[in-house]
């Protein structure tokens, strides 16, 4: 698959199949915790980065065609999604092929443009970050284009809440000495009451980030600011297993596929799979002999990285 992939596990949405809808990495921001590293295209220009016609017709195969199961189908990209100037287009088509939810993963910060939040209401969930207010920790997190300032992030969000009919879960990813003082989880607070979300998502490093000193808050850190954001947010830093997922063969393609798009352990690729954990063990000890994967340590997990990165979502 050129455009798809998975289904893969999702921390929030269950079984997801992806779309990605830009060349890796096409985004404005470059995130310091960004798990497909550093951004080499960095642009706020919109234009149709991958052919529409070429999505379509991929995604017309693997749910028409090949009836694939998901539970959601969600566009994302290896940067910012909404800088593909056929978000709306692609979403519209989208639903003629499926009545499952459609979920976009958006940074947020195009979501003031009109057009932008015109195709964002034909989703039925969208996801926007906000990981700082304050100008500082905005761009020491989030590495921004100049042109980007966190007020105008913020009033996009609040007024596609107000105009979209689907859901809007905000999330936010803290990054231990960045964006995580109590005056910046004040004013965090502040711009969400603003907002008004369905759900706020309260998130940190959990995977090896595009900087190796970006660092985690601990369970207890990430429980207080939750206790302060009030009874919508909720902490997602760990993935959940998807009780699911009937598929009970393991293939290499599959595996690489999804490390391609971001770091695993193999509790998260088990979680996928449905496999034994001991013959999984033995399927990826052979495929890092060959030379197709590496491990790379983080906090107290070991993850399974690609030799291939820069294709997956942000998130």
């Amino acid at each position: 698959m050129k455009y798809c992939f998975g289904p893969v596990p999702s921390r929030r949405l269950g079984l997801s199949l992806g779309v990605d809808i830009l060349p890796a990495k096409t985004c404005n921001l470059s995130c310091i915790y960004c798990e497909i590293g550093r951004t080499t295209n960095f642009t706020c220009k919109r234009a149709a980065y991958l052919s529409t016609d070429s999505i379509k017709r991929e995604l017309e195969g693997l749910i028409v065609k090949k009836n694939i199961q998901f539970d959601c189908l969600t566009f994302t990209a290896s940067g910012e999604p909404t800088l593909h100037s056929d978000l709306g287009n692609l979403l519209l088509f989208a639903r003629t092929l499926t009545s499952k939810p459609l979920v976009v993963l958006t940074n947020g910060t195009l979501i003031w443009m009109d057009e932008v939040r015109e195709a964002l209401c034909n989703a039925d969930l969208v996801l926007p970050s906000l990981d700082a207010v304050r100008p500082r920790p905005f761009r020491r997190v989030n590495r921004p284009l100049t042109c980007i300032k966190p007020e105008r992030v913020i009033e996009g969000i609040r007024r596609l809440r107000r105009e979209t009919t689907g859901q809007i879960w905000v999330e936010t990813l803290l990054v231990k000495g960045i964006n995580d003082a109590p005056e910046d989880i004040r004013c965090l607070e502040n711009a969400l009451n603003a907002i008004n979300p369905h759900r706020i998502q309260i998130n940190t490093v959990v995977r090896p980030p595009a900087v190796p000193w970006a660092r985690p808050l601990s369970l207890a850190e990430l429980e207080q600011v939750r206790n302060i954001l009030g009874k919508r947010a909720e902490i997602i830093a760990s993935f959940k297993k998807n009780t699911n997922q009937a598929c009970q063969s393991i293939e290499e393609t599959r595996i690489l596929e999804m490390l391609a798009r971001r770091p695993l352990t193999l509790e998260d690729i088990a979680n996928l799979t449905g496999a034994d954990r001991q013959s999984l063990k033995l399927t990826m000890r052979g495929i890092k002999e060959k030379g197709l994967i590496n491990t790379e340590h983080h906090g107290k997990k070991i993850f399974f990285t690609s030799l291939k990165k820069g294709t997956g979502n942000n998130r």
